[in-house]
């Protein structure tokens, strides 16, 4: 029996390279298990977490990252995140961008919108970026490396006062002080904790198709949803490499066949002809969220994320991104509770914790909302789904997903200007004093330490916390010259939104979420609530 002890184990999903089409059917739902895992490990082993992600098979599946299918969108938050984690080039030289989502009836065009991305602030990817899951797993796994083990079958899950012990079905034992549960909707671990895990199933069986076509139609990088007969049963994604993802919806028995034939009505009048189909599965639309995210009523080791969490319909590519923002938002939460815990205020590492159930949790029954109504309206006429796509764009970009108003012990209730507390820190431009070129925030960010943005004069507030925190003094671009007489241009940049006069401080979290907005010393008391003077 092989043992290993560890400061994080990662039960994971399935993770395999090739697979049957039979294999794969009605496992959507899964596919979150994946990277939802590798990136919580990842940022977790880049802060010091000694961590081991264990991913489950596919039966007659060779032991590596997937190869095809699952999920097929980057939305603008996410885009930020791996931009931070620094795969996010690679992804773009891989990906198509798309922000424009089209509607096609009686034989046209009928509208195209892009104003829900092109109108976004203070953010550099006003797109979603097209690109398989397997491509993000692959690059995650490559980095995680000997963290990451395959074939392993977790059997079962144990907890103590002190830690979490798991075994698989290859007589391994993994002990650890944490536990993420990231194992799919199915979740072993979930159901072995008897978390409840309540919603609704819309009668709604999906065939999902991706296949390299030869058609007449006007190829375009487009979201276009088609409508026959006053419904909307087609929707066409646009892939990288030229893949053409189809969603379609089906009455009866669902097959590749029957999916195919429907694509062709739907774009009639133009001919299609499939030249090599790489992927067709179903899906089940299933709407369900855990009761607790973490063990214990909210007091215990084993936390769940991704689809073991929550689980909701695939539309606006909401299932992949929101398990990225689990692991971005867990990430730095697992490090400062394992390895942080001596420079953590008394009962900081318990609001810490607290907070990922109080903040997740509401933003997973957000999402279940929206995609519910999303997948709802696609039964309709073309206009009414893409007039919903825009009421809920806020999550579709994933720009607009916030922490404030709900009692999160993260967030201190405050706002000034652009800033926000409970929102995503805006990704202003910076450019450094003497220097011709700028640079947007969140590509001089590194994943981990808290970040205090101040504007004006900080008094010294921030001394305490210099070996802490990050701190970038921001100054209005007509300061450049006072900036060098002050000897200050290693920790200051000029911002065309600070204005002169102004004095505030900015606390950003390591998941880029601004925790305080106000004064230097109301982000000197937020500091002195988290970290030991």
């Amino acid at each position: 029996m092989d043992e290993t002890r560890v400061d994080l184990v990662v039960v994971g999903g399935e993770i395999c390279s090739k697979f049957s089409c039979t294999s794969l059917a009605n496992m959507m739902d899964d596919s979150l298990g994946g990277p939802t895992g590798m990136l919580t490990a990842l940022l977790a082993k880049r802060l010091g977490v000694s961590v081991l992600v264990l991913g489950r098979p596919i039966p007659d599946a060779k032991p590596q990252p997937l190869q095809l299918g699952r999920a097929d969108a980057l939305n603008a938050r996410s885009q930020q995140y791996l931009e931070i984690v620094g795969i996010l080039d690679d992804l773009i030289s891989q990906g198509l961008k798309c922000n424009t989502s089209s509607t096609f009836t009686n034989g046209g065009f009928a509208s195209r919108q892009s104003h829900w991305w092109t109108g976004l602030q203070h953010v550099l990817h006003k797109n979603f970026l097209m690109i398989g899951q397997p491509v993000v797993e692959q690059l995650l796994a490559a980095e995680l490396k000997e963290s990451l083990l395959y074939n392993e079958r977790v059997e079962s899950i144990r907890e103590t006062e002190c830690g979490v012990e798991v075994a698989t079905i290859s007589q391994r034992i993994v002990h650890g002080t944490y536990c993420i549960a990231s194992d799919g909707a199915r979740s072993m671990v979930r159901q072995a904790l008897r978390i409840p895990f309540t919603g609704t199933k819309p009668e709604m069986l999906w065939a999902v198709l991706d296949t390299f076509i030869d058609s007449d139609f006007p190829r375009c990088p487009e979201i276009i949803t088609f409508e026959l007969d006053g419904e909307s049963r087609v929707a066409w994604i646009p892939r990288e490499r030229g893949l053409a993802r189809f969603y379609i919806l089906l009455d009866g028995e669902v097959t590749e066949e029957k999916s195919k034939a429907s694509i062709k009505r739907h774009l009639a009048p133009y001919r299609v002809d499939f030249t090599k189909t790489e992927w067709f599965s179903t899906f089940e639309v299933k709407e369900r969220i855990a009761e607790t995210f973490i063990s214990q009523n909210g007091n215990g080791r084993i936390i769940l994320a991704g689809d073991a969490a929550h689980c909701h319909a695939v539309n606006g590519g909401q299932g992949l991104n929101t398990g990225l923002s689990d692991a971005f938002s867990l990430g730095w939460r697992m490090a400062y509770i394992l390895k942080y815990s001596d420079k953590l205020a008394p009962g900081a590492a318990n609001r810490i914790l607290q907070s990922y159930d109080a903040e997740r949790r509401k933003v997973a029954e957000n999402v279940i909302r929206v995609a519910a109504r999303l997948v709802r309206d696609i039964k309709y006429e073309a206009t009414q789904y893409v007039g919903n796509v825009e009421k809920n764009a806020n999550y579709i970009t994933g720009m607009g997903i916030a922490y404030h108003d709900l009692g999160s012990p993260a967030v201190r209730e405050s706002e000034v200007g652009i800033w926000k507390a409970g929102r995503a820190c805006p990704d202003i431009l910076l450019t450094t004093p003497g220097a011709s070129e700028s640079r947007y925030l969140y590509s001089i960010v590194t994943y981990g330490k808290y970040m205090v943005l101040v504007a004006g004069d900080h008094g010294g507030h921030f001394n305490t916390f210099k070996s802490l925190v990050r701190w970038l003094r921001i100054l209005p671009k007509a300061d450049e010259q006072n900036c060098h007489l002050n000897g200050e241009s290693e920790l200051s940049y000029l911002a065309e939104v600070v204005k002169e006069g102004e004095n505030y401080a900015i606390v950003v979290r390591p998941d880029m979420y601004i925790a305080y907005a106000g004064t230097a010393e109301g982000a000197t008391e937020y500091l002195a609530e988290i970290f030991v003077s």
